[in-house]
């Protein structure tokens, strides 16, 4: 059975003024539903394991809300952070604290805030990464591209291995010429960066690449069940080094001839902006406009197309000639853009972080 962990990080600056530092988008039900990004998320991973399986590495500032969200989940499996190290501590402290569990666990990775369409398929795919990490490989997932898209990594495949490839290298997001030509070869995958491995093997390859992490992580999982855990976490945690899982274990891995990839194909999308969100949901009405909300909220659009709206205080949002816009409006901000200058949003926060404006980021 897989140990499936859930990094639940992050603010989502691209989706401001709706995600906030306080309450981000893996929170919040962005896709029609009354389920959240994180809950979908978990529902979607019972398909492979079971509650007691099921871990989040989530911040202090998102714990109480993640339980919530999560009451199935063990509270011993809420994996808190003191503060943000990114992708490597986080990913490795869920490795460790399986590994004083059983120490031939399978873990799989898997980001909050991701939305798949066919969960099955999913499943399907994890499975045959499933059967290579038994094998020893450090395990990923890629994406079939379905166009030329610069804002993802990519993962150049190698020779065939079992169910999926030696994963031959990975690709920093290219310009659009690299990826035209990427894309074009059918060579390589979208780096969605979702992982598969064996704890044992994923805590040796980090002893050897970063074994001052390894030390410190193993050293907080063999407490973590002690009454020193919240000790030594305020003692270890900020000197950790911050650096993503890819640059720290699985680049080099691979590098190394360690690494696999099998290919998914099951309707993934990586919920960066509004732009990207208005994409993915069907439009509510015949000229494209669509509404975030899984509530009835007002809205009101005239000779309008192709809009995204978020009535996310309550309050009507009114369109007149409007075509191509995001519109959010919240309690306390309201973000009025075009849609493609979606990804340049996170600039607005930037300057309220600039000029003391903590409180609304």
């Amino acid at each position: 059975m897989l140990h499936a962990v859930v990094p639940a990080g992050g603010s989502g600056t691209r989706l401001w003024p709706l995600s906030r530092a306080q309450n981000p988008k893996f929170l919040h039900t962005l896709t029609g539903t009354d389920r959240s990004l994180l809950q979908a998320t978990v529902d979607r991973l019972r398909l492979l394991s079971a509650d007691d399986h099921m871990y989040v590495v989530t911040g202090s500032a998102h714990a109480v809300a993640v339980a919530r969200q999560l009451p199935s989940c063990p509270e011993s499996n809420i994996l808190v952070e003191p503060s943000p190290r990114d992708s490597a501590a986080a990913i490795a402290l869920a490795a460790a604290v399986i590994a004083e569990r059983d120490e031939n666990a399978v873990m799989g990775a898997f980001h909050a805030d991701h939305l798949i369409a066919d969960d099955e398929q999913f499943a399907d795919t994890v499975s045959r990464a499933m059967e290579l990490a038994e094998d020893g490989l450090l395990m990923t997932i890629g994406i079939t591209p379905s166009g030329p898209e610069t804002g993802y990594g990519y993962l150049r495949l190698g020779q065939p291995r079992g169910p999926g490839f030696q994963l031959a290298e990975f690709k920093e997001k290219p310009d659009q010429v690299s990826a035209v030509e990427y894309v074009s070869s059918g060579n390589y995958l979208w780096n969605a960066g979702m992982f598969v491995w064996r704890v044992d093997v994923f805590l040796a390859e980090l002893a050897a690449q970063r074994p001052a992490l390894h030390d410190t992580v193993r050293r907080l999982a063999a407490a973590w069940e002690a009454p020193e855990r919240a000790t030594l976490l305020d003692q270890l945690w900020p000197a950790l080094e911050r650096i993503s899982v890819d640059y720290a274990v699985m680049e080099p891995a691979a590098a190394a001839g360690k690494v696999g990839v099998v290919p998914g194909n099951f309707g993934w999308n990586d919920i960066g902006d509004f732009d990207t969100l208005g994409s993915v949901l069907r439009p509510a009405d015949q000229f494209g406009n669509v509404i975030v909300s899984s509530e009835d909220r007002p809205v009101l659009t005239v000779e309008s197309k192709r809009n995204v709206l978020v009535p996310a205080s309550g309050r009507l949002i009114a369109t007149l000639g409007c075509d191509d816009m995001i519109v959010v409006d919240t309690d306390e901000a309201v973000l009025v853009a075009t849609r493609d200058r979606a990804q340049e949003v996170k600039q607005i926060v930037d300057q309220l972080k600039e000029t003391g404006r903590t409180d609304l980021v």
